[in-house]
């Protein structure tokens, strides 16, 4: 009998399909209701660059005498720094008004679209800074959101389906 093969992804490109949403309040992180999402923003449209949103693990090695190998065993996992940047507005009218320093909350990705069924992962935070970052190139305004990611993430969260 074969190998059975991995199943054809339907791939896609993360512009116009990936969503970001903060949301203030979930009660469970494992599966957020449709109401605590809609009581979320979306931010997508502001996004101008992002960093981080990702788990990562460390190996801790364990070597030993009988072999001059040096196997490994998984041990801590951590989320990476994560930021975005937002477009600043020239009033102040802008991200600094949903995140100021020091705001709890969940940065939830909808990888797939809010889309009912798809998966998405919950990043319980907090806000670390709002960097206005000024410069003299030919580009727009924009403010750097640092976070602190304050527990583990929930990944791969099946999306509630639609109110």
């Amino acid at each position: 009998m074969a190998t059975p093969a991995l199943s054809t992804s339907t791939r896609y490109f993360d512009p116009e399909v990936t969503k970001c949403y903060f949301v203030p309040t979930i009660a469970n992180k494992t599966s957020p209701t449709r109401v605590e999402m809609d009581a979320g923003t979306d931010l997508t449209d502001e996004i101008a660059d992002l960093s981080g949103w990702m788990v990562a693990g460390e190996a801790i090695p364990t070597p030993d005498l009988g072999s001059r190998f040096t196997s490994n065993i998984p041990g801590r996992t951590q989320a990476e720094d994560s930021s975005l940047t937002f477009y600043s507005d020239q009033e102040g009218v802008d991200v600094r008004a949903v995140l100021p320093r020091d705001t709890n909350g969940f940065v939830v990705w909808l990888d797939g679209g809010d889309t009912p069924g798809n998966k998405m992962d919950v990043f319980p935070v907090r806000v670390l800074s709002n960097g206005k970052q000024r410069n003299l190139q030919n580009e727009a305004a924009k403010i750097q959101v640092q976070f602190a990611i304050t527990s583990q993430p929930a990944e791969n969260v099946t999306v509630p389906a639609l109110t």
